[in-house]
C-alpha cells in the first residue's frame, strides 16, 4: 500500500464510518481494512433500512455502502441520506462498492449522489484512496432531480464540448458542506 501523509490518516482516524454491506464477510474484512487506516470507531448496518436507523440515530462522519442488499439496496439507502427533509447529513461522504461495475451501475450510483465508487474485489489501497477522495471537501450541487457532489474534478473554463454546462442560477444551487470536524482527543 502506498504511504499517505499523516494528515490525511490523522483525519480518518477521528472519523466514525458506518459500513452497509449485506455479507456478514465483507462487512468484517471492511471493517479490518478500516480499522488498518486508525478509523476511531466503525458501525455496521447488513441493509439500507438497518443503515438509515442507524444515520438517524447516531450519524456517522461518513459511509461505505454495498449497491446490492435487501430489502433496501444501496442506492434507495443514498437517495434517502441525500434527499430527506429529516436526513441529518446530506453533505455525508458516501463510498459505493458493488461487484457489478457496469456503466449503468456506476451512472446509477453516481446519480443517486455518491460521493465515490469502488469495484469488487475491494483492495486495502483503493478503497483508502476512495475513502480520502470522498471526505474532500467538494461543493455540492441541488437540482430539481440530483442533490450530491459536483460530478466535475476540476473546472475547466476553455471546454468547449456540446456537455458545457450552462444553467439559469434558478435552476442550480451549489452548497458547500460544512468544516470537518477537528480530531477529539483521548
Amino acid at each position: 500500500m502506498t504511504a499517505k501523509p499523516p494528515e490525511e490518516l490523522d483525519q480518518l482516524q477521528a472519523m466514525r464510518i458506518l459500513v452497509v454491506e449485506d455479507s456478514k464477510y465483507m462487512r468484517t474484512l471492511l471493517r479490518g481494512l478500516l480499522q488498518s487506516y486508525g478509523v476511531r470507531e466503525v458501525l455496521e448496518a447488513g441493509d439500507g433500512s438497518e443503515a438509515l436507523k442507524i444515520v438517524m440515530a447516531s450519524p456517522p462522519d461518513a459511509i461505505v455502502c454495498d449497491l446490492q442488499m435487501m430489502p433496501m439496496n444501496g442506492l434507495e439507502f443514498v437517495d434517502l441520506v441525500r434527499k430527506a427533509e429529516n436526513s441529518p447529513n446530506r453533505f455525508m461522504p458516501i463510498v459505493m462498492i458493488t461487484a457489478n461495475p457496469s456503466r449503468e451501475t456506476v451512472a446509477a450510483a453516481r446519480d443517486a449522489g455518491v460521493s465515490e465508487f469502488l469495484a469488487k474485489p475491494v483492495t486495502a489501497e483503493a478503497l483508502l484512496s476512495r475513502l480520502l477522495a470522498a471526505i474532500k471537501p467538494r461543493p455540492f450541487v441541488e437540482t430539481r432531480k440530483f442533490f450530491g457532489p459536483d460530478r466535475r474534478r476540476k473546472d475547466d473554463p476553455k471546454y468547449p464540448g456540446p456537455e458545457r454546462r450552462e444553467t439559469e442560477p434558478e435552476d442550480v444551487d451549489v452548497d458547500l458542506p460544512a468544516k470537518p470536524k477537528p480530531p477529539k482527543s483521548s
